[in-house]
């Protein structure tokens, strides 16, 4: 039998060789979208590995402070002797829109861990740099960047305590005597090699549960698509099919015999598409070595690849699957060889069909009454149940609605291609849904998608003060309150020196200082960047980003947004109110904050940045006022990616299904014919069968995506939906568009196989 299934699938004609084709095709897609997806996880698992050093701290580490003393009396145990405490503070710099890693180190013994990537600890007044770093500092003026850093270079951090090839990492070295004395440094005797332990601030790597969440996003808004193709794609002239394997058992064979013809034509297509998928992986895979990650880097050479299980899993377990998605295909043929010409009409969709839609929706909606889970783990695993449970329920709800409107259809009409068209849809919902199920799902996915991106981008991305803002500088220097809830501040003045050095930079406007306001408590739920304050408003007149001063006022009340915490409003119009307080009481106030206000040239940026880090050490790197993070451009590349691949996989899974529908009622259509339907009539029936169903639940779609995106962010975020702009509805319509010209195309192929010898012949 495995040598008839073989030639029945090789050997079957012009039809068996486009049904292998596409379902090879469709095969070849989903593995290899399953591929990128394992890989692109061991890839950031790759990338953690490697960053895990970087989150080491003195609260993650053991303290050499508090190693228990030895009781007296006790008799030392032989052993490794133990390590030095070695001196360690981890923080971030900026240069431009790069983060930089920075790592200050000061050895109290010989014994002192080291770091990976490099021989040894670096001595005072030396630094290790990572390549990225190396090149950045050779082609950028010392001004700009280099200055920030010792001058001698010890080397470079080799690749195996890079993250990313691109990592802007530095290792600097100092005296304990020295290091020992800045605020937040701490003793460690270890180094973390755990992915996610510490409390370092690594900020490029990725902690387990955000791979767990990619990997869940990854699954449902790609794979899912995939596979309702794959599922379409092997359902090709699945009548014909049917009822070939029918005449098999008419003639004597057994339902063994036939499932194993039936597995061996599976198979064959399983294994053709597992090697296509493959191929099309190893065909892109150096594409998406140089496209950026979802960490915003290039991964490096080796992290993009496969293990032995993964490639054991997808070789193994697709075309099984396949063999067992073919004999459950068959059960009809199973049960009698005549249950295929003796066809009924199947039972009616029932209304239940929607408990697991309403059901996701009612998960989202628990957690916007009562909160989202505490524990990241949590969150995870009860939003992913939520948008499985829609999704699975739009595809299960499918039926019914679909039922639903051709019923509608079919009492509301007297035209013969409409009323066909609602019968046809009333009996066999199931089928017409099937065809239109993975552009629902991808119109959902967009839906939602575009909802969330555009909520976020729209609350925490572009200021509303634009360039002013972006060009604008701010170094904070709070770092707690007092008792009475003012703010709290380790910088008592500002040095003349440092003001006139900052105005004295080629590209800086103006430098305003914010002081603290004595008469006002802030209350501890207010976010850091508005702090109340006092400014001088001769200064302020050369900040544009922050606004103006009342008329005829010498001193202001300010409450700068400097956190990026609310961008719908612009600071650049603000008029701030005048303050009962003198000059020179003024003067005497801690500063809260310095503002630098620049043209917007990088020189001039950088310059600042560099001499308010070299005036004020370890108080935080300066950064633009409101600046827009990469993260956001890359939720927003991320989201587009989601949207093109899901869209343009539905786009085939109707045209297969298009395709498949009108092959499998070539008699039932060529009957019609000879009866005396005109072929338009016939063609007005294939476009209402497939266009009704696909503009009925396009519209449950993508209201369900956008209910299920208020919802999450609602939860989650604490924020409302914002209405997508123009560009959203221009590609709902463009796939709507796209879907019906998709069915348009089919309709000439009603009239080459719907001619009277198909009549006969059958």
């Amino acid at each position: 039998m495995i040598g008839l299934g073989l030639r029945l699938t090789l050997n079957g004609g012009k039809e068996a060789a486009v049904r292998l084709a596409v379902t090879a095709a469709a095969v070849a897609l989903g593995v290899g979208m399953l591929l990128i997806t394992l890989a692109g996880i061991n890839a950031l698992n790759a990338q953690n590995a490697r960053a895990a050093w970087l989150n080491t701290s003195p609260a993650g580490g053991r303290l050499a402070s508090r190693l228990p003393p030895r009781s007296r009396g006790s008799v030392p145990r032989a052993g490794p002797a133990a390590p030095d405490s070695l001196w360690w503070l981890a923080s971030t710099d900026q240069f431009g829109n790069l983060t930089i890693d920075r790592v200050d180190v000061a050895a109290t013994g010989p014994r002192s861990p080291v770091p990976p990537g490099i021989g040894k600890l670096p001595g005072p007044g030396q630094f290790y740099a990572s390549p990225a770093l190396s090149r950045l500092l050779r082609t950028t003026t010392a001004a700009e960047l280099g200055d920030r850093f010792p001058e001698r270079r010890a080397g470079l951090i080799g690749p195996s305590a890079l993250p990313t090839p691109d990592a802007l990492i530095i290792v600097i070295g100092y005296h304990a005597s020295q290091l020992s004395r800045v605020p937040g440094a701490g003793q460690v005797t270890s180094i973390a090699t755990a992915p996610g332990s510490g409390n370092g601030l690594h900020t490029v790597g990725y902690s387990s549960t955000e791979l767990e969440f990619i990997l869940a996003v990854g699954a449902l808004a790609l794979l899912f698509p995939v596979l309702i193709f794959i599922g379409t794609a092997t359902r090709l002239a699945a009548a014909r099919r049917e009822q070939r394997f029918a005449a098999m058992r008419l003639v004597g064979a057994t339902p063994r015999q036939v499932s194993v013809v039936s597995a061996v034509e599976a198979c064959i297509a399983a294994l053709a598409g597992v090697a296509a998928g493959f191929g099309l992986f190893f065909g892109v895979h150096p594409a998406l070595l140089a496209a950026p990650s979802f960490t915003g880097e290039p991964f490096a050479p080796g992290d993009l690849s496969l293990g032995l299980a993964d490639i054991l899993l997808v070789a193994i377990g697709v075309p099984a699957a396949a063999a067992a998605a073919a004999r459950v295909a068959l059960r009809r043929v199973q049960v009698s060889p005549l249950g295929v010409t003796r066809r009924v009409t199947p039972p009616a969709p029932r209304a239940y069909r929607v408990i697991p839609l309403l059901a996701g929706l009612g998960e989202l909606g628990y957690f916007v009454s009562v909160g989202h889970p505490k524990s990241s783990g949590g969150q995870i695993e009860a939003y992913f149940l939520g948008f499985l449970l829609i999704m699975a329920g739009l595809v299960i709800a499918g039926p019914w609605l679909t039922m639903a409107g051709s019923r509608v259809m079919a009492r509301r009409t007297s035209r013969p291609a409409v009323l066909i068209a609602g019968r046809r849809l009333s009996d066999n919902p199931r089928g017409a849904f099937r065809s239109i199920s993975g552009l629902i799902l991808a119109l959902f996915i967009t839906s939602v998608s575009i909802g969330i991106t555009t909520t976020i981008v729209a609350d925490h991305g572009a200021p509303v003060g634009g360039v002013v803002a972006s060009d604008t500088l701010a170094d904070g220097f709070v770092i707690g309150q007092t008792g009475s809830g003012q703010p709290l501040t380790s910088v008592a003045s500002v040095p003349a020196a440092v003001l006139a050095g900052l105005r004295s930079i080629r590209g800086v406007q103006g430098v305003t200082v914010i002081h603290t306001d004595p008469r006002a408590a802030t209350s501890p739920k207010e976010n850091e960047g508005d702090l109340p304050g006092l400014v001088s408003c001769a200064q302020l007149s050369r900040t544009r980003a922050l606004g103006r001063c009342a008329a005829g006022a010498g001193i202001a009340s300010i409450t700068p947004n400097l956190s990026g915490a609310d961008t719908s409003r612009s600071q650049a119009t603000a008029v701030w109110p005048a303050a009962a307080i003198s000059a020179q009481r003024l003067q005497r106030l801690p500063v809260e904050t310095i503002v630098v206000s620049t043209n917007g040239s990088t020189a001039a940026i950088e310059q600042a940045r560099t001499a308010l880090e070299l005036a004020f050490p370890y108080l935080g790197p300066p950064a633009a006022i409101l600046s827009a993070p990469d993260s956001y451009a890359e939720l927003q590349h991320l989201t587009d990616v989601v949207i093109l691949v899901s869209l343009v996989v539905a786009g085939c899974s109707l045209a297969v299904s298009a395709a498949a529908g009108l092959a499998d009622r070539k008699r039932p259509f060529s009957l019609l014919r000879l009866a005396g339907a005109p072929l338009g009539v016939l063609q007005r029936v294939v476009a209402l069968e497939n266009a009704v169903p696909l503009l009925v639940i396009a519209v449950v779609s993508a209201g369900t995506g956008l209910l299920a995106a208020g919802l999450f962010l609602r939860s989650e975020l604490g924020e409302s939906l914002r209405s997508p702009g123009a560009g959203y509805y221009l590609i709902v319509l463009a796939g709507l568009v796209a879907s019906l010209g998709v069915i348009a195309a089919t309709l000439p192929l009603l009239k080459r196989i719907t001619g009277p010898e198909v009549a006969r012949n059958e």
